[in-house]
């Protein structure tokens, strides 16, 4: 398996790691529609930017997947630089689950991060990926704050 951060020749294949991930997460995709074109106009413009992809490619095939996404806000006693990175998208297709695929690819974005002088990365855990963030050194989060959303 070769291990490397994606390229703009790449996308076709972020796409569908992405779908698969999503149809794993949501199981019904029709409720977004044009989703391959806006994921594939997403990463056109944010792939050498403020998003990295890191992934796991065999027999050419991407198997396995962590994106990074990086956001620069005003700084805070929480994130002094005010550049934090979010983590989505850390998906390994079936097949290929529990060869250390997604903690490799972790452990380079972690790397990644570092250099670049975040002050954090959080992410959302579901219960299966729970175990690999912690051994990886991520915490539970508390907050004073309730998080709250707002849909439009």
């Amino acid at each position: 398996m070769e291990f490397r951060k994606a390229e703009r020749k790449d996308i076709p294949q972020l796409v569908n790691i992405r779908k698969a991930y999503l149809l794993h997460e949501f199981e019904h995709l029709e409720d977004l529609p044009e989703l391959e074109e806006r994921l594939a106009a997403y990463f056109e413009r944010h792939i050498d930017g403020d998003f990295t992809a890191y992934i796991a490619i065999d027999n050419g095939e991407i198997v396995s997947s962590a994106f990074l996404l990086v956001v620069e806000k005003p700084c805070s006693p929480d994130f002094p630089t005010g550049r934090t990175g979010t983590v989505l998208n850390v998906y390994t297709k079936p097949q290929y689950r529990r060869q250390k695929a997604a903690s490799t690819l972790m452990e380079m974005l972690l790397i990644d991060a570092k250099l670049m002088k975040l002050d954090f990365v959080e992410l959302k855990a579901t219960a299966d990926g729970r175990p690999m963030y912690k051994k990886l050194g991520f915490k539970d989060e508390k907050s004073r704050n309730a998080p709250m959303k707002f849909s439009l």
